[in-house]
């Protein structure tokens, strides 16, 4: 019985990393991208609307990752790290242009 939970909380914890982890690096990219384009010069609701349009294919491949990536919590420090780290920079990015 112990045996089969183990296997279970794996799967479950990959399915929270691929739908949390996945959204919040998702996130995090978008704000980053709309910080930067924004800073380069492009209007701010072209820069948003690009930014939203290639998170739909990072949210995609940050998903399939998690379940293909061999260790669970490699793919929790990827993604949920990761889209910390881009919110972060993006705060930092939209302070400076204020």
């Amino acid at each position: 019985m112990a045996q089969n939970a183990v296997p279970a909380l794996q799967i479950v914890s990959r399915i929270g990393a691929a739908v949390l982890g996945g959204y919040a690096f998702s996130w995090g990219f978008v704000a980053l991208g709309i910080g930067l384009l924004f800073a380069a010069g492009m209007p701010f609701h072209d820069a948003e609307s690009l930014a939203s349009m290639l998170a739909f294919l990072v949210f995609l491949a940050a998903f399939l990752w998690a379940f293909s990536a061999a260790s669970v919590k490699r793919v929790w420090l990827v993604l949920a790290g990761g889209g910390l780290s881009m919110t972060a920079a993006a705060s930092l990015v939209q302070r400076a242009l204020l």
